[in-house]
């Protein structure tokens, strides 16, 4: 998928399950890879399939980002560079880590973590500890941690230009959005989280005031200047905590 996962079990894992995930997550990347020219998207995008004719994963996923779409004002859009093409990247990725998480449970894994490309799915805790703690990296300074998270059961997704450049448009003005250097939501659902995130940092200076509307999930954003906001659900572990 183009990204390092890295998946942390505090159960008794077989390896086989293991090795069911990330086949997974393999399956994933053959079907929705916009680099790979025999994957249902790209053969989309080619006029070669029809929505009505992909596999029902696919339907599902440009279905929930045409919701997010009208859900975030158009901040979180799945087309470029033409109606006709789509590129649903920006949700599939905690789509299918939420979707590998359901298969662990379903083999009775109870405490894990799964982090895609920093973008984590937590469930139950970092035994023997009772929680699970992340760090959101500083989106200046590489080698700093922002802020750290500690929660139980929770998705957390960042958005930012510091990993991958200015990979995010605002999608009305086709430009770089300006005004913010990194956003973090939390709540349930990955995909959710991740096509939030993405939403609010499109939106430049006036996401961090978006993110409040966004209960049950939750925001920390970092501003242009190094500053940084936080609703107040948003699971921050203190200074000296």
């Amino acid at each position: 998928m183009g990204m390092p996962i890295v998946v942390d079990v505090r159960d008794h894992c077989p390896a086989v399950l293991l090795d069911g995930l990330f086949d997974w997550f393999r399956e994933v990347d053959e079907r929705f890879s916009t680099y790979k020219q025999g994957s249902e998207i790209s053969r989309l995008n080619r006029g070669e399939l029809a929505v009505r004719d992909c596999h029902p994963d696919v339907r599902a996923v440009l279905a929930r980002c045409d919701e997010l779409r009208e859900q975030t004002g158009g901040f979180f859009d799945a087309r470029y560079a033409s109606l006709l093409e789509v590129d649903p990247s920006g949700l599939v990725k905690g789509w299918s880590v939420d979707r590998g998480g359901e298969l662990l449970e379903a083999r009775g894994l109870r405490n894990y973590s799964i982090n895609a490309g920093g973008d984590i799915r937590m469930r139950g805790a970092a035994l023997p500890d009772s929680a699970w703690r992340t760090g959101i990296q500083h989106p200046v300074l590489h080698d700093r941690i922002a802020a750290i998270v500690e929660a139980s059961d929770l998705a957390l997704a960042t958005s930012g230009t510091y990993i991958r450049g200015e990979h995010i448009i605002d999608p009305h003005s086709g430009r770089p959005p300006a005004g913010l250097l990194s956003v973090s939501i939390s709540g349930a659902d990955l995909a959710t989280a991740d096509a939030y995130a993405t939403a609010a940092f499109a939106m430049g200076a006036d996401g961090a005031e978006w993110t409040a509307t966004l209960r049950p999930y939750e925001a920390f954003t970092i501003l242009a200047d190094g500053s940084s906001l936080s609703t107040p659900g948003f699971p921050l572990v203190p200074p000296d905590g």
